[in-house]
C-alpha cells in the first residue's frame, strides 16, 4: 500500500461487515461510520503512525468517544515492538487501533475506551531498588559522555578502585573492603572487561579496568 487512500476500502469493508454505513472524507474526518442510534465511529487513516495522526484522532474525541486510527500493519525486525508500543499508546489515549495487512485483512489491536492503568509491582520495586543503590546523582538527568551510570557500574568501580590500590586480591576480601557483597560474582562475570582471574577466587584489574577508572571515576561521590 502506497497511499492512505489504499487503506480505505479495506477498513470500510471491515466496518460494513459489522453493520455500519460508511462514508469517506466527511468534514475533517477521513472516515465516518454510523449504525442505528449509536455514537458515530470516526477513523483516521495513515500509512504509519506519527504525531500528526495522534493529534487528529485526539481532536475527533470532541465529536465522539469512538475514534480509531488505522495504519498498515508494521513488518520487519522491530514490527512487534512498534505494534505493542502504539497499541499501548492508543489505550492510554482512549483511542481504537486498527491495522491493515498486505492482503487487506483488518485487525483490531484495541477498541476505544477509558484507560485503566495496571501497576506493575515488580517493576516499581526494581526501580526503587536501583534508586536506593545508586550513590549520588551521577547522570545529571541524562547520559554521560560514556553512557548511563547504574548502581551495578558503581559497584564495579568500587571493586576496580580497590584493586588499583592493592593489586590482585581475593574476591571475599574485596567484598569486605568495598561493601560490595557480590564482588566475587561481579568480577567473575566481568561485564565491562575490567577484571581478570589470576587464580581461583583471585582477581586483578585489566588495562580496560584502569581506563574505566579514568572514564567513570567521577561517578562515585
Amino acid at each position: 500500500m502506497k497511499r492512505e487512500a489504499d487503506l480505505y476500502p479495506y477498513v470500510k469493508s471491515y466496518l460494513q461487515a459489522q453493520g455500519y454505513t460508511v462514508k469517506g472524507e466527511v468534514g475533517a474526518a477521513d472516515m465516518v461510520a454510523t449504525r442505528g442510534d449509536e455514537d458515530p465511529v470516526i477513523v483516521e487513516l495513515k500509512l504509519r503512525p506519527n504525531l500528526t495522526l495522534y493529534h487528529q484522532a485526539i481532536a475527533r474525541l470532541s465529536v465522539t468517544d469512538a475514534v480509531y486510527i488505522a495504519v498498515s500493519k508494521p513488518t520487519g525486525r522491530t514490527a512487534r515492538r512498534a505494534l505493542r508500543d502504539n497499541t499501548n499508546l492508543c489505550r492510554r489515549l482512549g483511542l481504537g487501533f486498527l491495522t491493515v495487512r498486505k492482503d487487506g485483512t483488518v485487525e483490531a489491536q484495541c477498541d476505544p475506551g477509558p484507560y485503566a492503568p495496571r501497576r506493575n509491582k515488580e517493576k516499581r520495586a526494581k526501580l526503587l531498588r536501583e534508586f536506593s543503590r545508586l550513590e549520588g546523582d551521577p547522570n545529571s538527568g541524562g547520559a554521560t559522555r560514556h553512557g548511563i551510570v547504574t548502581a551495578y557500574r558503581q559497584d564495579a568501580l568500587r571493586c576496580a578502585m580497590y584493586l588499583a590500590e592493592t593489586g590482585a586480591e581475593k574476591g571475599a576480601i574485596v567484598a569486605r573492603a568495598t561493601g560490595v557483597e557480590n564482588a566475587t560474582t561481579l568480577m567473575r562475570d566481568n561485564h565491562y572487561g575490567w577484571f581478570q582471574k589470576v587464580e581461583k577466587g583471585v582477581y586483578a584489574l585489566t588495562p580496560q579496568g584502569h581506563q574505566g577508572l579514568v572514564d567513570w571515576g567521577n561517578s562515585l561521590s
